[in-house]
């Protein structure tokens, strides 16, 4: 009976971590702050992520299953290859494209100067990781033979950056998001990819 409880609360916490990190930034978001927007008391959060860094990690990871489960194998089994990975590519870019995530990356980005270990913390949990399910996708592709691939983490990175384009760091910079270049970014990524990689 004691664990559905302390999931609970373990949720409550990271959903009240999550707003504020996204809305305060990291440096001005608290323990107590969030332990009360969660309705628990502060040791119940070291309880559960020993400190702040750790309640970061865990608000990211979060965050980041949101796309991660993109990436599962099988994954869409009855649609093509270009189907599949155009699934990920729109996946992707609506993640990175959320108001919430390009002001969450921005203030991480402000707070790097005076704490460099939270952009490492925030690359572990959340760009790196997916980065290597990705990985791990294109390498069970190739071992089935839809793809052919030497350097699955190099192939993750091209199509990632081929699907972002310019397009995400136009929006770090404050232009809104154009759904229709977008669209083609992703269309063309799959397609540049199927030609490099694909095997047909």
């Amino acid at each position: 009976m004691g664990r559905p409880v302390s999931e609970a609360k373990r949720k409550a916490i990271v959903d009240a971590a999550i707003a504020s990190f996204f809305d305060l930034g990291y440096a001005a978001t608290s323990i107590e702050q969030v332990a009360a927007a969660a309705g628990v008391s502060k040791v119940t959060v070291y309880n559960h992520f020993t400190d702040k860094r750790g309640l970061f990690t865990a608000a990211v990871e979060q965050e980041c299953e949101r796309i991660r489960s993109h990436f599962t194998v099988p994954m869409l089994p009855n649609g093509t290859l270009r189907e599949r990975l155009a699934e990920i590519g729109k996946a992707m870019v609506a993640f990175l494209s959320r108001p919430e995530m390009v002001q969450f990356e921005r203030r991480i980005a402000a707070e790097i100067e005076l704490d460099p270990a939270i952009g490492a913390t925030f690359l572990a949990a959340g760009p790196h990781r997916m980065k290597k399910a990705f990985a791990a996708l294109l390498t069970s592709l190739n071992a089935a033979g839809e793809i052919s691939v030497e350097d699955p983490e190099l192939a993750a990175e091209q199509f990632a950056a081929m699907c972002k384009g310019m397009g995400d760091l136009e929006r770090r910079f404050g232009m809104p998001r154009d759904e229709k270049r977008d669209a083609q970014r992703i269309a063309a990524a799959v397609e540049v990819f199927c030609r490099a990689y694909a095997s047909e």
